[in-house]
């Protein structure tokens, strides 16, 4: 039995952890033999993480698949998770008034920027937590693309629009058409979806896909070429996006709600929703995007 429970990190040893797509610098705060993401998970090590630099809001227990050794080798893999993955742009604070000669212009420049930085910190904060198998599903996303050279095969049945829609039946006895948040957040999936996707959501290798599935559909909206699969990307940006709102902590704790059940239903439905198998690339294709 004593081998069986061996845990292969221990309390406070730092780690690189998976959270999403991408690995982040973390450090074990306990561990433990327990079931994670029931009723589908199984038992197994657990370690209670905290993300360096992260708000302590953010700690959650991990599988151990999800966490690296430190050590060279996965900090590469951590750098080059980093770069095939869309960036997050960090919002550059405005210096207006601020002039080379004048220090005192650029003290006040200094302080605007601090308060605009200290009230962008005070705005609530949304967690959405994805079950780990959707997790594990983001991590074969980013390896069938950017190792594999593989595409997402578009347009996408079910795309976008399709699985919102069935989302929206399956709640048909939970939630009546007068539930007016629960028909605001699938409008506004749907709304982010089509502004995110060619700016946030898609990896390098996929643009040019992007470019020319978007000439051979003029008429159509990206949430209607798109799936699953993208559409599961952009849960992952989802706090950085409403940390930009100026929604107040009811609306968050209301709209966290309703995407937590969106990922659970996805989760249960995954075999329909989400592909397990990728398409190769062509030659002609990776020469286009190696040019």
């Amino acid at each position: 039995m004593a081998n069986k429970r061996q845990m292969t990190f221990e309390a406070n040893e730092n780690v690189l952890c998976f959270h999403g797509p991408l690995l982040y610098e973390a450090k074990i705060l306990k561990t433990d033999w327990r079931v994670l993401d029931p009723p589908h998970g199984e038992e197994g090590p657990a370690y209670l993480v905290h993300y360096r630099g992260w708000k302590q809001t953010w700690d959650e227990w991990v599988p151990e698949s999800r966490a690296l050794k430190m050590n060279e080798a996965n900090l590469a893999k951590q750098a080059s998770l980093k770069e095939s993955y869309p960036g997050k742009k960090k919002a550059v604070p405005k210096t207006t008034g601020m002039t080379e000669s004048s220090d005192r212009g650029k003290k006040r420049a200094k302080d605007t920027s601090v308060d605009k930085e200290e009230e962008f910190t005070k705005r609530p904060e949304i967690k959405v937590p994805i079950p780990d198998s959707l997790k594990a599903q983001l991590v074969d996303d980013w390896e069938n693309i950017t190792k594999h050279q593989q595409l997402v095969p578009l347009p996408r049945t079910p795309n976008v629009v399709q699985i919102l829609d069935m989302y929206r039946d399956s709640k048909k006895d939970k939630k009546g058409k007068s539930d007016e948040i629960f028909q605001e957040v699938l409008s506004g999936i749907k709304t982010y979806f089509d502004k995110c996707l060619g700016n946030l959501l898609l990896y390098r290798f996929e643009r040019q896909q992007y470019v020319d599935i978007r000439k051979r559909n003029t008429g159509k909206e990206d949430s209607e070429i798109y799936g699953g699969e993208h559409l599961l990307r952009l849960f992952v940006q989802f706090p950085m996006l409403i940390a930009h709102t100026q929604m107040d902590q009811d609306s968050i704790n209301a709209l966290r709600e309703n995407l937590v059940d969106v990922l659970k239903w996805m989760q249960k439905n995954h075999k329909e929703l989400l592909l397990s198998e990728y398409e190769n690339a062509s030659p002609a294709y990776q020469s286009i995007v190696k040019s």
